[in-house]
């Protein structure tokens, strides 16, 4: 009878002596007991705005599939662009005449759908505040969509010296960090942390591989100085994404190198060794990997490298999406793009083409364009 006590036990000893790694913390078990600060996470830059049918493959965007897909793969923090459209706060690509990927309330709803179905994930949410939102404007748009619950609330408006484990933000449903470049801090929005405070960034304004960099160049404060940047307990965000140049300087996502620029190894300006000069430069991993088209690499796998995470669990499978070939563009920037690839055939277009393209991509940036 004793004996048979104890088996039936089994079981339970079993599983109570293995619950500690049971259980997924942002797609690893190994992660779970680790500070937030001290862990990479895979960015997904400008995450609302989709080369897809939706945008009629407008070569603007940055990303091949939407923000919840992203977070089914692994990304674990998504930025993007908030714009006063009307008077509705908007999430816009530069301006919401070229690419408009609809209301922020929207996409927290989002983004607050999939929290609720993936309890043991952390996420981090990076908006750029455009046209300079106050902290009171964007909590209204944070209530709208329910998310609040799910925010971090920082016991300072600094960067701290040690950051909750993954573990104790999912215990305490406090699954969501937000962080604005930038914003006015408020009683009434604590949660809303100012970037500029808790992270620093290297140059994101890059058109060739050769150029990647790991200087220290925003905020201004400790602008060129890593030892003063991480002294301070700020967090490393490493942009890594390639501009294309057009006629006009018209800086469009380069698709055409992707492959390269995602990349564990191999190639110039490839991610893999480009995380490991910036780990190096700032005596500690980087915090967040910024990149465009987050499934070509594929990008994740230097994180994964970097968290010596060897077998992640509970990801979707990007290897086989599909991807555009950007053969369309949006809006005004369609007719330019067209126009200067006709020119670089060797055509010659008229003076009226050339008009009437400046003038429109002219006047959606403000003026237009002398001739």
């Amino acid at each position: 009878m004793l004996g048979f006590s104890l088996l039936a036990l089994l079981p339970l000893v079993a599983s109570t002596a293995l619950s500690p790694r049971s259980t997924a913390c942002n797609n690893s078990p190994d992660l779970c007991s680790k500070s937030y600060g001290e862990i990479t996470y895979l960015g997904a830059h400008d995450s609302p705005f989709v080369r897809d049918a939706s945008t009629s493959d407008s070569t603007a965007a940055n990303q091949y599939m939407d923000t919840p897909s992203q977070l089914d793969a692994g990304v674990r923090m998504v930025t993007g662009q908030v714009h006063k459209k009307g008077s509705e706060w908007h999430l816009c690509h530069s301006d919401c005449r070229l690419l408009d990927a609809g209301k922020l309330s929207s996409w927290l709803s989002e983004i607050k759908k999939w929290l609720d179905s993936n309890k043991n994930d952390v996420v981090t949410l990076l908006l750029v505040n455009s046209d300079d939102a106050t902290a009171s404007e964007l909590d209204a748009e944070f209530k709208a969509a329910y998310i609040v619950d799910y925010a971090y609330k920082p016991k300072t408006q600094t960067a701290p010296s040690s950051w909750p484990t993954l573990q104790e933000l999912i215990n305490a449903g406090t699954r969501l960090m937000t962080f604005v470049a930038s914003v006015d801090s408020s009683a009434q929005a604590p949660y809303l942390m100012d970037e500029w405070n808790y992270i620093f960034e290297n140059p994101y304004d890059v058109t060739s591989p050769s150029n990647f960099s790991c200087t220290v160049d925003r905020p201004s404060k400790v602008k060129g100085n890593p030892s003063s940047a991480v002294a301070a307990n700020m967090l490393p965000l490493m942009n890594h994404f390639l501009y294309s140049t057009s006629f006009f300087d018209i800086q469009y996502p380069n698709d055409s190198y992707i492959s390269t620029t995602n990349a564990p190894s191999g190639g110039l300006g490839n991610l893999g060794d480009a995380a490991t000069e910036c780990k190096n430069a700032y005596g500690r991993q980087p915090a967040f990997i910024l990149v465009d088209f987050f499934n070509k690499g594929p990008a994740i796998e230097t994180v994964d490298n970097l968290n010596g995470v060897k077998n992640p669990v509970g990801r979707s499978d990007t290897s086989s999406s599909q991807t555009s070939s950007a053969s369309t563009y949006s809006n005004v920037f369609k007719g330019l793009v067209e126009l200067v690839d006709k020119a670089k055939s060797g055509a010659d277009p008229s003076m009226g083409e050339w008009v009437w393209a400046g003038g429109e991509w002219g006047g959606l940036l403000g003026g237009g364009i002398t001739l």
